[in-house]
């Protein structure tokens, strides 16, 4: 079922909360819906398969639905007139990690899964309220450090110019920022947007295309919808093309694949297969 666009600004929040999470996960897919065929363009790396911007949008599609499910168990009638803010980011992250595309997508499942952790602990006990009277900034802050942390964990080999170098810079950019909770969302996402355009300097296979990271180029596109819906502004759109020109040998990218001859990984497994295990913490290692 395709989720129809959010209207845009129709609520500005300026609290942390169920409805802006919800508002956040409409602007992200909206985003993501717009950008998806230019990620999947500039798809290189791991493998040059040109699904990236796609895997990126069915995975938000999935926690979008769940955010929606979560709202419409909690009808007016109910005495409950919306759910809380623990609530709606434990099924975001449920939806995403259920419905993850791909090594993107897994992987922005497990970042969104960092943020419900803290957001989670910080929203509980406050219908469809924020975090509970604390400090929203630093408590976002916070959820953005223990995305990246969960996330390098998730991934068996990280590789620097790649999504988690953008989250990276996300969590970094919001951890020096002082202000309010909008101020710290856009810092996070200039931080990321920033460490996007300097990934082909990290990562020869995108240096050869002419590209920037696709997976983070789509984590961008998502923490530019945390950054609207938290401050009610647009924030610019993130660089398609690499800060730094590509080599005079780079091979252009091809319209039919949306990638040239380049050699990504001529040791690396020929199929990928993804799988949910259910189980508690301690046993996942």
């Amino acid at each position: 079922m395709t989720r129809s666009p959010t209207p845009r600004r129709t609520y500005v929040p300026h609290t942390l909360d169920a409805d802006a999470v919800r508002i956040w996960c409409g602007l992200a897919l909206d985003a993501l819906g717009r950008a998806r065929e230019d990620i999947d363009a500039i798809n290189v790396y791991p493998v040059a398969d040109g699904d990236t911007g796609t895997n990126l949008y069915l995975t938000v599609e999935s926690a979008a639905q769940a955010v929606d499910a979560a709202f419409d168990g909690h009808p007016a009638s109910s005495g409950a007139a919306r759910p809380s803010l623990a609530d709606v980011v434990r099924a975001m992250a449920h939806g995403a990690l259920i419905g993850a595309r791909g090594n993107s997508g897994t992987i922005l499942a497990q970042l969104l899964r960092g943020m419900a952790d803290v957001l989670a602990e910080d929203g509980d006990g406050g219908e469809g309220g924020g975090t509970g009277g604390g400090d929203e900034a630093d408590g976002l802050r916070r959820a953005l450090r223990r995305a990246v942390d969960l996330a390098y964990l998730a991934v068996a080999h990280p590789v620097e110019g790649t999504v988690l170098t953008v989250a990276v810079a996300a969590a970094e950019g919001a951890e020096r920022a002082t202000g309010d909770l909008g101020t710290v969302a856009r810092a996070a996402y200039e931080g990321a947007r920033a460490a996007l355009q300097a990934t082909p300097g990290q990562l020869d296979v995108l240096a050869r295309a002419g590209v920037v990271d696709a997976g983070g180029y789509g984590l961008v596109t998502v923490l530019g919808g945390l950054a609207e819906a938290l401050s009610g502004e647009a924030p610019a759109a993130p660089p398609a093309a690499p800060a730094i020109p590509a080599p005079a040998s780079a091979s252009p990218l091809t319209a039919e694949t949306g990638a040239g001859p380049v050699d990504c990984s001529a040791d690396g497994p020929a199929f990928e297969v993804i799988y949910l295990l259910e189980a508690g913490d301690g046993a996942v290692a």
